[in-house]
C-alpha cells in the first residue's frame, strides 16, 4: 500500500502546473510566466534585491534571448507570489506598467513598479555575491 501512496504523490508532483512550468535561475530562484510578457521571480528565505534581479536577468538572457542593453522593468514590486502561495515574489517585464515612473533609482530595489536595469546589469548581480562562490557551483 505504501508503494501506491508514493506513486500517487509522485504523479501529483509531475502533473502539478506550478512545478511543471518552473524555470530555475542560476541562483536557484524559481521563475514563472504570469501573463503575456510578465514573469515572476519567487524569493527564498533571505532573498535580497540582487537575488530577484539576478533571476530576472538570467531568465531574460537564457530563455527570452533579450539583448544585453535592453531594459528589464519591475512590473509589480515585492509582494505575495501569484504562482507560489505563501512566498514573496517580484514581477518583471520588458516594458514598464502603464503610468509607472521609469526614472532610474539611485539604489537597488525591488519595491517600485517601473524601476529598471539593463539586462546585462541584472545578470551581473548573479556573479557579485560578495565573494560567495555558491551560485557558481550550480
Amino acid at each position: 500500500m505504501a508503494y501506491f501512496g508514493k506513486l500517487a504523490l509522485a504523479a501529483a508532483v509531475v502533473v502539478s502546473p506550478t512545478w511543471a512550468s518552473a524555470w530555475w535561475a542560476i541562483n536557484r530562484h524559481e521563475v514563472f510566466p504570469v501573463s503575456d510578457g510578465v514573469y515572476e521571480v519567487v524569493g527564498r528565505v533571505g532573498s535580497a534585491a540582487w537575488d530577484y534581479w539576478c533571476g530576472a536577468g538570467d531568465f531574460a538572457q537564457r530563455v527570452m534571448g533579450v539583448p544585453a542593453a535592453e531594459r528589464i522593468y519591475i512590473w509589480r514590486g515585492i509582494g505575495p507570489s501569484v504562482t507560489r502561495p505563501g512566498r514573496k515574489a517580484v514581477q518583471f517585464a520588458l516594458s514598464p506598467p502603464p503610468g509607472a515612473d521609469t526614472d532610474t533609482p539611485l539604489s537597488l530595489s525591488v519595491k517600485a513598479a517601473g524601476d529598471n536595469l539593463a539586462r546585462h546589469t541584472a545578470v551581473w548581480y548573479c556573479y557579485q555575491a560578495d565573494g560567495d562562490e555558491f551560485y557558481r557551483r550550480w
